[in-house]
């Protein structure tokens, strides 16, 4: 069993994996967004294909904590994905996840052109890592 995270934009949604035991975040794509029946579609297929028990979807809270426009839309999707995915979905707080993906970019000295198609990638990594991190038995 695997956990699926996706950080959802407006035009592309960032995907990463746990392992199987749980512990690790892996980056696995950027999906393109198409039309909401494609992207249920892609949805279905991957939980399919990696026996997902669970999605984390990150949540866009304002800076105060609120649910503003963007996290509403997040929302929205999330609802609807959970009803034709099958399988339970988990909100997680996903502030600073972009610029702490920048900052690991930088750490590893990738430009700011080289790094721009795995970014969605990197935030949904990172915020999978702070659900697994947060939520591991102790």
């Amino acid at each position: 069993m695997r956990i699926l995270c996706l950080d959802v934009g407006n035009k592309k949604i960032g995907v990463s994996m746990s392992d199987p035991t749980l512990s690790i975040a892996q980056a696995l794509k950027v999906y393109r967004r198409g039309s909401l029946r494609e992207d249920l579609k892609e949805f279905r297929a991957l939980i399919a294909e990696y026996d997902i028990e669970r999605i984390v979807v990150g949540l866009p809270k304002d800076l105060s904590g609120l649910v503003g426009k963007k996290a509403q839309e997040v929302l929205e999707f999330a609802e609807i994905l959970e009803k034709h995915a099958g399988v339970p979905i988990v909100l997680w707080d996903e502030r600073f996840t972009t610029n702490e993906a920048h900052r690991v970019f930088e750490m590893a000295n990738v430009n700011h052109k080289k790094r721009k198609p795995y970014l969605d990638m990197m935030a949904s990594q990172l915020i999978l890592q702070g659900y697994l991190d947060a939520n591991r038995p102790r």
